[in-house]
């Protein structure tokens, strides 16, 4: 008998959200699952490793963000690409053609007031039964907290950033 599909967040301060994330991926991807991942706020020009793996992997991958909010030039541009990649995410969540979806950063497009919390509370309990929702990103609204399954809070004990040590590629990225 199948399982119930699940909603998942992974939160907080602390380093570790999206990996966590990859890691339930790579273990749907091992069990032959169809799988999509949208990423709201890295933007393609980034070589990320994880979605150089999912590309191996043939795993289907949208990156609809244009980099750190906080480095924007244009906000309202960013908010329309956080707008759209919620419009997405939304038809993947829907579809029925996944059994996995990552929503990685997702909570930034509730955090900056792109998409109203009530959109994303909508939508995910109305998934079909087989899709698995992941939910990436700092500052997740109670109203999200409310809905999922299952949240992790990842808290900063100690950083390698803050001694001064830069973003490693296949650590970070």
């Amino acid at each position: 008998m199948p399982q119930p599909s699940r909603f998942l967040i992974n939160t907080g301060t602390g380093k570790g959200k999206s990996s966590a994330a990859m890691g339930v991926l790579g273990r749907a991807w091992a069990r032959s699952w169809d799988a999509a991942v949208v990423q709201f706020v890295k933007s393609e020009k980034w070589k990320v490793g994880e979605r150089k793996l999912a590309d191996l992997l043939g795993v289907e991958w949208h990156t609809l963000g244009d980099g750190f909010t906080w480095e924007s030039d244009d906000l309202d541009e960013t908010a329309a690409k956080g707008r759209h990649a919620w419009d997405r995410a939304a038809e993947l969540i829907t579809s029925g053609r996944y059994d996995l979806v990552v929503l990685d950063e997702a909570t930034y497009v509730v955090k900056y007031g792109w998409v109203p919390v009530e959109a994303l509370v909508e939508v995910i309990p109305q998934r079909p039964g087989r899709t698995n929702v992941v939910m990436t990103g700092r500052y997740a609204a109670p109203e999200l907290i409310e809905i999922a399954d299952t949240v992790t809070e990842m808290v900063k004990v100690k950083h390698a950033m803050d001694q001064g040590i830069g973003a490693r590629k296949g650590i970070e990225y």
